[in-house]
Parts: structure tokens; C-alpha cells; sequence
């Protein structure tokens, strides 16, 4: 049986979610259980600690959120797979960059599943797809607990990325599962990425 606590929370608030990770990740002690959480988001943009505003580039109805991951500037909304895994990385001895490696390789190779082929960049953190993005990674570690995660587009309205550049580089392309021939729910997705996860973290 896995430690490893999931909880699904469907659509949710992106603001009240970072403020329940950041509770959890300030209060949690060396034997808490990790947890996973499985969650999309309405429409809004999320800003990282060093986000410039400027990569987003216009106006716009669609909330801004300044938040204190790592990364420049993405964009959430429906139909987009995000998981926030809450992990001790002191237990596992990780680094940020080990982290990030298994992360990209969870959707990967659950990319492969589904006869994608995907590959990452270690010059720009993600997962991406004939030179397209399909996921996007964020983190915070705090004493060594890891919070927010990863965004990977599956079924959803990808114009708001045309209003930024995503993750701070201008003209950068993103695509999702649809519209490379998958069909599949945001909860199906979750599963094979999930159990890479835990592969990785519990092995």
C-alpha cells in the first residue's frame, strides 16, 4: 500500500489551492505523509518569483496571479491536468533538478502510452512535443517540503497562451493531447502520471 496520500479536488480556485499547499507545507512534520493533489483550474495566469510582467502582453479580463513558484508566466484553465505533488524531498535525499527530472519523465512516459513521443530540455524546464509545449513545471521548496508541480494540456482553450509568452519565452508554441489525436478525461490522465510518480518517490 502507498503512503502517499491522493486527493482529487476536480475545479478549483487557483488561489485557494496555492493557500492550502502553502498551510500544508509550513505545518507538516518530518513523518507527515506526501500527498498528491489532482485538481484543474478556472482561467487565470500565474506569475513566478522572478516573473516579469512584461511576458504578458496584453491586457486582459483573465486574473494575474503573483505566486511564489519558480518560473516566469503560464496560464491554467479547464480541461488542463494539474497535479501538486507535496513532497519530503529530504527523505528521498533530492536536489530541485533531480525533482524536476522525475516529474518530466512521469509525463513522458505517460506520453508514450498514448504513442506520443515527448522529450524535456534542460535549458527550459517541461515537456514538450515537436518543439511545442504540452507541460509546464513550477516548484517551491521550503526545509526541504516541495510544493506546487505540474501542468500538462490535454482538452482546453489554449488561445489565452497567445497573450504571454509562455514561461518567458516569446513565440514559444504549446500543444496538448487533443489535439495530437488523444482523447482522454483530465482524472484518466492523471493516473498513469500519478503511478510514475510514486514509482520514483517510493521506490
Amino acid at each position: 500500500m502507498s503512503s502517499t496520500q491522493l486527493k482529487f479536488l476536480g475545479l478549483q480556485d487557483y488561489e485557494t489551492v496555492w493557500a492550502q499547499m502553502l498551510e500544508f507545507s509550513l505545518n507538516r512534520q518530518e513523518d507527515t505523509p506526501d500527498q498528491l493533489w489532482i485538481t484543474e483550474h478556472p482561467p487565470v495566469y500565474t506569475l513566478g518569483l522572478n516573473g516579469k510582467t512584461e511576458h504578458l502582453l496584453v491586457s486582459t479580463t483573465i486574473p494575474v496571479v503573483n505566486t511564489d513558484r519558480g518560473g516566469q508566466i503560464t496560464y491554467h484553465g479547464p480541461g488542463q491536468l494539474v497535479i501538486y505533488p507535496l513532497i519530503n524531498l529530504k527523505r528521498l535525499g533530492w536536489g530541485p533538478r533531480q525533482w524536476v527530472t522525475v516529474l518530466e519523465q512521469a509525463v513522458i512516459h505517460t506520453l508514450r502510452q498514448y504513442g506520443i513521443t515527448a522529450y524535456a530540455q534542460a535549458k527550459a524546464p517541461g515537456v514538450y512535443v515537436e518543439e511545442k509545449k504540452i507541460a509546464s513545471l513550477g516548484l517551491r521548496i521550503k526545509s526541504g517540503f516541495s510544493y506546487h508541480g505540474l501542468s500538462v494540456n490535454n482538452a482546453m482553450n489554449l488561445a489565452p497562451f497567445g497573450d504571454i509568452n509562455p514561461c518567458g519565452y516569446s513565440g514559444l508554441a504549446v500543444t496538448q493531447l487533443a489535439d495530437l489525436g488523444v482523447n482522454v478525461h483530465n482524472h484518466e490522465l492523471a493516473v498513469p502520471i500519478i503511478q510514475q510518480i510514486l514509482k520514483a518517490i517510493e521506490a
